[in-house]
């Protein structure tokens, strides 16, 4: 396989149990990096073991986050950048698409793509149901993260949330790649628990102070505001993801999912109410 002009940046926090999965399926690519904060397990040996390169990240509790960070301060390789966690698993077919955006030493004529991401519970790739989408695949010279106004909400952290880069100047060009990776977001519970809590709270605060960036994309950003103004959305949410999205074709972990979802959402609204308690 050709070597593809595209650097990757892994962000790390005791990752010991993925990290090397993770690098085994960046095929093509020679210049990768693990941006750690401060793990105390493996995490770092085993990145630099499997040949990758590992900066520390101390986040000062201001922006920019770990990804604009990474983005500003590494010595990348390219300008163009895939940004990965570790619990994402690229595919021989996704890896094969990125490459051939720069067949024969030509450009992509977009600033960024996005990439769906198709989790995994156990053994089983869920197939239907709703799909992780992230515009994670990037021009850094044509797109940046938002600075948003949401450092002292609750739940927030080192990373930036549930939002997508912008454009640098004017309207970015951006496409979706057809391949998908494989997200194990659920390969920790405990974990999965905690981010849902901490994100949950964030979203809630997010939604009060309308802190959104715009969307890169319009038609997403009138279908967000629309299902932001929806009542009931833990509800809206396990309809759209169990049966318009086909979440009962994955059978019972695809009923799980679609729960999961509307809990997550239901929490938010939860939240929400008590934070604008909290407020009057």
């Amino acid at each position: 396989m050709a070597e593809c002009p595209v650097s990757v940046v892994i962000l790390t926090k005791n990752e010991a149990r993925r990290i090397a999965d993770t690098l085994a399926t960046l095929k093509g690519f020679n210049d990768v990096w693990v941006v750690d904060s401060q793990s105390d397990d493996q995490t770092v040996d085993l990145a630099r073991a499997a040949g990758a390169s590992v900066e520390s990240f101390v986040w000062n509790g201001q922006y920019p986050k770990k990804k604009q960070w990474a983005l500003d301060h590494l010595p990348l390789k390219y300008d163009w950048v895939l940004l990965l966690d570790a619990d994402e698993r690229l595919t021989p077919t996704l890896c094969d698409e990125i490459a051939a955006l720069f067949a024969d030493g030509r450009a992509p004529n977009m600033d960024g793509y996005f990439i769906r991401g198709f989790y995994r519970i156990g053994d089983q790739i869920l197939r239907h149901g709703q799909q992780n989408h992230k515009l994670m695949l990037m021009n850094r010279q044509k797109l940046t993260f938002p600075v948003l106004d949401d450092l002292a909400f609750d739940g927030g952290w080192e990373v930036e949330g549930h939002y997508q880069p912008v454009a640098r100047e004017g309207v970015a060009k951006v496409g979706c790649l057809d391949a998908a990776l494989i997200h194990d977001a659920f390969d920790d519970v405990d974990a999965l628990k905690k981010r849902h809590i901490n994100y949950a709270k964030w979203e809630a605060l997010m939604n009060l102070h309308q802190a959104w960036p715009l969307d890169v994309v319009p038609k997403r950003q009138r279908l967000k505001q629309i299902f932001r103004a929806l009542p009931c959305r833990a509800v809206v949410m396990f309809l759209y993801c169990y049966v318009v999205k086909g979440g009962v074709l994955d059978g019972r972990l695809g009923l799980a999912f679609a729960l999961q979802r509307a809990v997550y959402y239901k929490d938010i609204a939860k939240f929400q109410r008590a934070f604008k308690r909290g407020a009057s």
